[in-house]
């Protein structure tokens, strides 16, 4: 009896002794999972940022390399071919960006592969949330232009205050994006012969428009918006087109850009317009 006792008890501690190194190798399998975990996670993080720095370097390389094929019309405010390039053309823009709309548009504009210039306002960049959007849109592979930073009419303003409007949006969209703006444009179209100095001391292009119509009233749909923008009688060659961030542009702008190939325009790459532009005072 007492040896059956005997070989219980020595039983029992077998069993116990041998479930300790399971515990511990248990354990063990878990950290090194976790830490294995761990590892994966900042491959990944540093790939992404990876991914990213060579899509920048991609994208500013393109930018160094292509040539100015086009020039902008301080006349007309239409685009012109230099030598031989394409005459059958437009160019979009888009205003008061990045508010509610801009980063769909921009995404619809990609996958379209349009090119277009985004003309922002100052005041939707006070937040970190904003900013981001605005890198995103430029991640994307769209110009960022200047639109002052209140979008008040600079013939209301001083001078200095005109240069305030002018190069404080500049730095900030240079700080969010890496690239100071190569284009501007003022609100409303109106310019000063001071703000014009400014501008060209910037070396961007002094920038308004052909034609435009989705501030108006009757424009404020997505068909009315639609078939104006593209069957106009102001559309022709070399066309400077004007929308902003707007619900019924965002909801419009897939068909405008159908519309304009459709009648066998092209849509040029503002990076291929020159920056020295002289404009007429």
């Amino acid at each position: 009896m007492r040896s059956m006792i005997l070989i219980s008890a020595l039983f029992l501690l077998t069993a116990c002794t041998s479930n300790e190194p399971l515990k511990e190798e248990s354990q063990g399998s878990e950290n090194k999972m976790g830490e294995e975990q761990k590892e994966k996670t900042v491959i990944e993080n540093k790939e992404e940022e990876t991914r990213e720095k060579e899509q920048i370097e991609e994208f500013e390389e393109n930018e160094v390399v292509a040539e100015p094929q086009y020039k902008l019309n301080p006349n007309t405010w239409s685009i012109e071919p230099i030598a031989e390039a394409n005459e059958s053309i437009v160019l979009l823009t888009i205003d008061d960006a990045p508010d509610k709309h801009s980063i769909e548009m921009a995404q619809t504009l990609k996958d379209l592969q349009a090119p277009a210039i985004f003309f922002v306002n100052g005041h939707f960049l006070d937040t970190p949330e904003e900013q981001e959007v605005l890198k995103e849109i430029h991640k994307m592979g769209f110009p960022i232009g200047n639109h002052t930073y209140s979008h008040s009419n600079l013939s209301d303003l001083n001078e200095e205050k005109q240069r305030e409007e002018i190069l404080s949006l500049n730095d900030i969209i240079e700080e969010i994006t890496g690239e100071r703006p190569k284009f501007f444009r003022a609100p409303f179209g109106v310019n000063t012969d001071f703000s014009k100095a400014v501008v060209a001391e910037e070396n961007m292009v002094l920038m308004n428009w052909t034609y435009g119509y989705d501030w108006e009233a009757e424009y404020q749909n997505k068909e009315s918006i639609t078939d104006i923008m593209v069957n106009t009688p102001l559309l022709s060659n070399g066309a400077n087109l004007l929308m902003h961030d707007r619900s019924w542009t965002n909801d419009a702008l897939a068909d405008i850009v159908k519309g304009l190939r459709e009648k066998d325009y092209e849509i040029i790459d503002p990076y291929l317009i020159e920056s020295s532009q002289t404009a007429p005072f």
